[in-house]
């Protein structure tokens, strides 16, 4: 089956640059697409320096629901955002003040990528970290999701050296330029070993269960004084038949739509009965089935649930900013502009505009495009 791969190199122009993302990139494009993805064939995705995170989304979506193994490579800084204090990938207009609208949330990446099988999804990542981004790491790792393996190294700022160069994806892109692509455990290592040794007091992380936690011990107060140079890497996960996310993701891809949602209702019942219906476990779910809905061509239902996740949530208390309930309504309000019924639309439409009013989320003027298409349906009748 076709592998997919996405590059995605990005920093802040100007002053807040702390690396040469886009360095890489020349690099990187010189790799033939079947070894980047180490599958027979692939298809390319491409984003330089973009500009705005929704853009990414979309990009990101798409390379998401693809069938085949996909890779993703992922060059840039990390920032926290003043609010939540969440890792964000830094774009072209990202500024310190508004890493909250125009820096993509890293927890979008995990939340994409969660339906997919470990098997045959991979982030390949090397991340530059200002001071406070870099402490939250070092504290918490980088959640990329239960079903991805994670592989490469996070570094500090480099001071007023200077944008630093990227040399773990760069030394990744030399190694692949021979025309073979190891196992990426294998290609870690050896990307690793070739790394230039000033850069050797780095975090580096190889991790198969998707938090990507720094290897080597850096104090978060001092973090350049941090020499020591370890490895961790743990197995990929076998997919057994009693791993439910890797048999809903055969299901989906096989087009058994209606088989993958059967099972996700079941884990659903089950969590509810167990923890109860707000827990996150049968949120959780809850979530799944949202997404197998629009895999299955279906964005009412999938508005619909998601529009449910998000009262459950915001009925359980949590605030309106929080990274589930944004995530919720941004895809419920997705949804909606898929849908074609005009009726059913406009059934849905008051309450995600309700839901937009408490949750604005990220998106500058979601609202007002909620409330006009709702008053163009409305007058349509």
């Amino acid at each position: 089956m076709p592998g997919t791969v996405l590059l995605l190199a990005a920093a802040p122009l100007g002053r807040g640059r702390l690396v040469d993302a886009a360095g890489v990139l020349p690099v990187l494009a010189a790799v033939a697409p079947a070894v980047l993805s180490g599958t027979g064939t692939a298809n390319v995705i491409e984003l330089v320096d973009p500009l705005e995170p929704q853009a990414v989304l979309t990009r990101l979506r798409a390379a998401a629901a693809s069938p085949g193994p996909l890779t993703v490579y992922v060059t840039g800084q990390v920032q926290l955002d003043r609010r939540q204090h969440q890792p964000h990938l830094a774009l072209a207009r990202t500024t310190p003040a508004t890493v909250r609208y125009t820096a993509l949330p890293w927890h979008w990446i995990r939340e994409e990528l969660r339906l997919r099988s470990a098997r045959d999804t991979a982030l390949v990542v090397d991340l530059h970290a200002d001071a406070e981004a870099w402490r939250y790491v070092a504290e918490h790792g980088l959640d990329s999701g239960r079903n991805t393996a994670v592989y490469g190294r996070i570094a500090p700022a480099a001071g007023r050296r200077g944008p630093a160069e990227p040399a773990y994806m760069k030394t990744v892109a030399t190694l692949l330029r021979s025309g073979h692509r190891p196992p990426l455990d294998a290609l870690h290592q050896q990307a690793v070993d070739r790394i230039p040794q000033e850069t050797k007091g780095n975090l580096l992380l190889a991790e198969a269960g998707g938090y990507a936690v720094p290897a080597s011990p850096a104090s978060p107060a001092s973090p350049a004084s941090s020499t020591t140079f370890t490895t961790v890497t743990a197995p990929l996960p076998s997919p057994r038949p009693e791993d439910p996310h890797a048999a809903i993701s055969d299901a989906v891809r096989a087009g058994r739509h209606a088989e993958a949602d059967g099972m996700a209702a079941r884990y659903e019942a089950e969590a509810v009965r167990g923890y109860g219906a707000a827990s996150e476990q049968a949120l959780h779910w809850s979530e799944v089935r949202a997404d197998l809905a629009m895999f299955a061509g279906d964005p009412v239902r999938s508005c619909r649930a998601w529009l449910t996740v998000a009262e459950t949530r915001l009925a359980a208390g949590q605030a309106v900013d929080a990274p589930a309930v944004e995530a919720a309504v941004d895809r419920a309000h997705h949804q909606w502009t898929r849908i074609k019924d005009t009726a059913r639309a406009r059934e849905l439409g008051p309450a995600l505009a309700e839901l937009r009013l408490r949750v604005p989320g990220r998106r500058h003027g979601a609202l007002e495009s909620v409330q006009r298409e709702l008053g163009r349906l409305q007058a349509a009748q």
